[in-house]
């Protein structure tokens, strides 16, 4: 019932799909613009022939850097875009030695100018900034996961991050921000949406998601094409979609009370696009099939039942949840079968192309399918300006990144985010700093996680004992450690992974919680770790690793900042959500 009513006005609300002018009074929202935004796209789409038109409904991966143009990397991307002519490119990051990669901004605007140069019609570029441009750049601002944001409990603060992602992408050439996740977090052992949720209440999931939605469609000198993902809801699986298909067990009622109401949400607000999950959902499709090709899921739900006229995407196609299920190129046809407009990321993009040229010359296709999403897609760069200039001014990218107003606003919102769940014996804030013991548990000796904690413990009380982990060093040292914690006044024990922790940190944790002196669990990372550990004397989470998540975790143990933080999830049997216990600041 609630879901019925949210869709009661989808259908007015979305009226003016992506417009970046706002709408005269007498006229319907956005007409004019739409009508000649119609116009441009259909002259480009009647000058292309069937595989061109089949091309634009791809968009290929790249990572950021700017390949030396006699190598083979970069003859591929050329012949991608030159020969292939894919509608558009995600920017990615490299993976080396277990640790992500971000990428200079620098770099991978030069590289997306010369792209667009290659390109005979406008790319549409990718982004997958759901923490703003810090998701795959450096040297932007560091925003924290979107968790924080739902703890910090305040959404003006999420559309300021809309609004800011939305300048971060344009100045960079990313006109398509991936952003923000729809997915309600309700199962604590979810390996892959965890900290990108906003929480687990449906409701406050909703006000979020809407408030970032609109505050980067409010960036009219900046348009960008927004996205909630993961339809109809991957917080409720405990399966990561890049390894395998996820399952989906809630009923139909539980989907439309819990599920879908942030995406309905996100439609009400004018979102330009929904991206698939690659998980079967069996109150919604008879079939164990991916959500990304069911028919009954994309067109039955989200186009009839939701009402939703924009653009389908699917989720990145070379995923395990779907690569698994489908070789390419019946993914590709099967996803446009479904309802989906943009093939996003085809582990083959030829055999793609191919495919879907080949059933729509069987009949298993329409030409006027084909048409319907290409159209929807030159519109969409229509919108985002790319008819009047593609091209990135590299120089003036100093200016719009990593300004001092957004610095400011990504500090608040981690300072704010800070939550303590557990505070027996007061122990914080802490009141001896130099007598505490940390233990910070870093993911390998290649990662810089816990680096700049460490050193801003160290600047506050230069005798604490700062110890920064692997989980690679021998056992012998983890007990050698956990003996010597005895002589400590206090024990803070921080981590960062996003899953349970590597079995040596666990074995040492356990063994922390065990001895003679209080231990403060601080995550900065999976949040439900209260749960393996309910022995410490006190909890608190950050719900993210962000550097300003870092800092405003080090500023609440010492007493610096107040500490009025709510879980945005549950921590099944020992604290619900909504549950914070608020601290004040010290007067030192």
């Amino acid at each position: 019932m609630i879901l019925r009513l949210l869709l009661a006005a989808v259908v007015c609300a979305y009226s003016g799909l992506g417009e970046t002018q706002p709408a005269k009074k007498s006229a319907k929202p956005g007409a004019a613009a739409k009508r000649a935004g119609t116009g441009v796209a259909r002259q480009r789409l009647n000058a292309m022939t069937l595989r061109e038109r089949v091309a634009q409904l791809l968009m290929v991966p790249c990572y950021g850097d700017f390949p030396n143009t006699e190598t083979q990397a970069y003859k591929d991307y050329a012949a991608l875009v030159r020969e292939v002519r894919v509608g558009g490119l995600i920017v990615l990051n490299r993976v080396k030695f277990g640790q992500v990669q971000r990428a200079d901004p620098f770099q991978s605007a030069a590289f997306l100018n010369r792209m667009q140069r290659l390109s005979k019609v406008p790319l549409l570029v990718g982004g997958d900034f759901e923490r703003g441009a810090s998701m795959r750049m450096t040297s932007t601002v560091n925003w924290p996961h979107l968790m924080a944001f739902g703890a910090a409990g305040d959404v003006e603060l999420t559309r300021a991050l809309g609004a800011a992602t939305a300048r971060e992408a344009r100045a960079l050439g990313v006109e398509w921000v991936f952003a923000p996740d729809a997915d309600v977090n309700n199962n604590p052992d979810n390996p892959i949406i965890n900290l990108r949720s906003f929480g687990e209440d449906a409701q406050s999931v909703a006000a979020h998601v809407r408030a970032f939605v609109e505050g980067a469609r409010g960036e009219k000198a900046h348009p960008v094409l927004t996205t909630v993902k993961h339809f109809p809801g991957h917080g409720d699986t405990a399966t990561d979609s890049h390894y395998g298909l996820g399952v989906v067990t809630a009923s139909k009622e539980r989907l439309e009370q819990v599920e879908l109401p942030p995406f309905a949400a996100g439609i009400e607000a004018g979102v330009d696009s929904v991206m698939t999950a690659h998980l079967a959902v069996k109150a919604l499709e008879t079939e164990e099939i991916p959500a990304t090709v069911s028919k009954a899921v994309l067109t039955g739900v989200l186009r009839e039942q939701l009402k939703f006229p924009g653009i389908i995407t699917t989720d990145a196609m070379d995923m395990a949840g779907l690569a698994k299920v489908f070789e390419p190129g019946e993914a590709a046809v099967r996803a446009l079968e479904a309802g989906a407009d943009l093939l996003l990321i085809p582990k083959d993009p030829r055999a793609a192309v191919n495919a879907v040229v080949a059933a729509v010359r069987s009949g298993r296709l329409t030409q006027a399918r084909i048409n319907q999403s290409a159209l929807k897609l030159l519109e969409a760069k229509v919108r985002v300006g790319l008819q009047r200039g593609k091209l990135v001014d590299v120089e003036k990218l100093g200016e719009a990144l990593n300004t001092p107003e957004d610095e400011s606003l990504a500090r608040q919102a981690a300072r704010r985010a800070v939550t303590v769940a557990k505070n027996d014996g007061a122990l914080l804030p802490l009141r001896e700093p130099n007598r505490s013991c940390w233990y910070v548990m870093a993911a390998g000796r290649f990662s810089m996680q816990g680096r700049e904690l460490m050193a801003a413990v160290q600047a506050r009380a230069p005798r604490a004992k700062a110890t920064l982990l692997d989980p690679q060093l021998p056992a012998a040292e983890f007990e050698a450690l956990a003996a010597a914690a005895k002589e400590c006044g206090s024990v803070f024990a921080v981590t960062y992974s996003t899953a349970a922790p590597a079995a040596s940190y666990a074995k040492f944790l356990a063994a922390l919680t065990a001895g003679e002196r209080p231990v403060a669990l601080i995550t900065l990372g999976n949040p439900y770790l209260l749960r393996q550990f309910p022995k410490v004397a006190a909890y608190a989470a950050t719900f993210s690793w962000a550097p300003p998540s870092e800092m405003a975790a080090v500023e609440a143990v010492f007493g610096e900042i107040e500490i009025r933080g709510k879980l945005p999830v549950s921590i099944p049997g020992l604290a619900a959500v909504g549950f914070g216990i608020d601290i004040e600041k010290l007067k030192r």
